[in-house]
């Protein structure tokens, strides 16, 4: 790992983002390995290093340039969805966004021939093997290695209220899970997930990552799984706790937030102030609550030690960041959040058309439409729910 810092430094507040879609068969709706249809080679040759395959071949990954503004990565995601959607009409697929299949099995996938790959199987086993998730990743350009720490440190706290908006996984494996992001308790299961500790410095997070490469747990810090990490190639803050959301509004939203609460706890940084920092045992706690009851349920306020609706906590983190995003630019972006808010998150819409037609296959195609939503002239007209 790098250890260098850059004294003094503003962040960059880049953007970058990382989608993961699946690969579905438009007969059967059930997961489709996407190798013999070769998109992720035939998306290489449109958008380079854009597209990536993940560790089952039913998943393909795409991600982002380095943009400077919410708006260049919408416009990116953008293309990139278009594109990757028609690759994968044109070789009988279709694409959906959510943190799970509704009814696909873990047991039946293949897994992408890949050395890196063959090594997590081998290591983790059954674990990695039943790994069948969806995510969002938001990488926040964060370029001076110490203060990227201590930014971690406080935007831990907001890490259950990305997971409430966020939730799209409500089912697994045919059932009803009861949760609205049963993702994140599936990923629960890999090693160094979940919500890190506070770190005091640069140097104490080194020492953590080299003790564990030094006694063969890892083999590199990119096997830190962490519902927010620093990157240890990139220069960035990477929020992963986020199921992957249907609709570009969401995602492009979504990653607004995360921006501008990196933006605003600098603010606070550069003036020698400080956002409180809670420990890892009590942020699990609201991290369940998102994950069980999404925007439903109630979040702990640990300042005022009671319990407030999920949403309303939210609202308060729009009011908290609203100056930096007048700074930003994303006030467009960014109010989509309250869009969420008033319609529900994906987990609530999944189970809006399960509870109409008891019919799985017909969450697939609702999941579909709403992945491809705004993207084409056809879906456009057509609307769909509107969350």
């Amino acid at each position: 790992m790098d250890g260098q810092s850059i004294e003094n430094t503003r962040p960059s507040l880049s953007i970058g983002i990382e989608e993961e879609y699946q690969t579905v068969d438009p007969v059967t709706r059930d997961l489709k390995s996407h190798i013999h249809a070769e998109i992720v080679q035939k998306g290489r040759l449109l958008m380079a290093e854009r597209v990536k395959p993940e560790m089952h071949q039913s998943v393909v990954e795409i991600g982002t340039s380095v943009c400077t503004t919410i708006q260049e990565a919408k416009d990116e995601i953008r293309s990139i969805r278009r594109q990757i959607i028609t690759l994968a009409r044109e070789n009988g697929l279709r694409l959906s966004a959510g943190g799970t299949h509704p009814f696909a099995l873990w047991s039946k996938q293949e897994i992408y021939p890949d050395d890196r790959y063959r090594v997590i199987v081998e290591d983790l086993k059954m674990v990695a093997r039943a790994n069948l998730i969806f995510g969002l990743h938001v990488h926040i350009g964060v370029e001076d290695r110490e203060t990227a720490i201590q930014l971690m440190n406080s935007a831990r706290y907001f890490l259950p209220h990305l997971l409430a908006l966020s939730a799209n996984s409500p089912f697994w494996l045919g059932m009803d899970t009861g949760l609205q992001s049963y993702r994140c308790k599936v990923f629960d299961k890999f090693p160094r997930t979940n919500i890190p500790d506070i770190y005091q410095s640069w140097s104490e997070f080194e020492n953590y990552v080299n003790l564990l490469i030094h006694t063969n747990c890892i083999d590199n810090a990119k096997k830190i799984w962490w519902d927010i990490r620093p990157h240890p190639y990139f220069p960035t803050l990477e929020f992963r706790v986020c199921d992957m959301p249907m609709r570009l509004e969401e995602t492009i939203a979504i990653a607004a937030l995360c921006q501008a609460i990196i933006a605003k706890l600098y603010q606070l940084h550069e003036r020698n102030l400080s956002f409180r920092h809670y420990s890892r045992s009590l942020l699990m706690e609201n991290k369940w609550r998102a994950a069980r009851y999404g925007l439903d349920g109630k979040m702990i306020d640990f300042g005022k030690q009671t319990e407030v609706p999920a949403r309303e906590l939210i609202g308060e983190i729009l009011e908290f960041v609203g100056d930096v995003v007048e700074q930003l630019g994303s006030k467009e972006e960014i109010s989509y959040i309250r869009r969420i808010l008033e319609n529900g998150n994906g987990a609530d819409r999944q189970l809006r058309v399960y509870n109409e037609t008891r019919d799985l296959k017909k969450v697939v195609d609702y999941m579909i439409q709403e992945t491809e939503f705004g993207l084409f002239e056809t879906t456009g007209a057509s609307g769909g729910e509107q969350p």
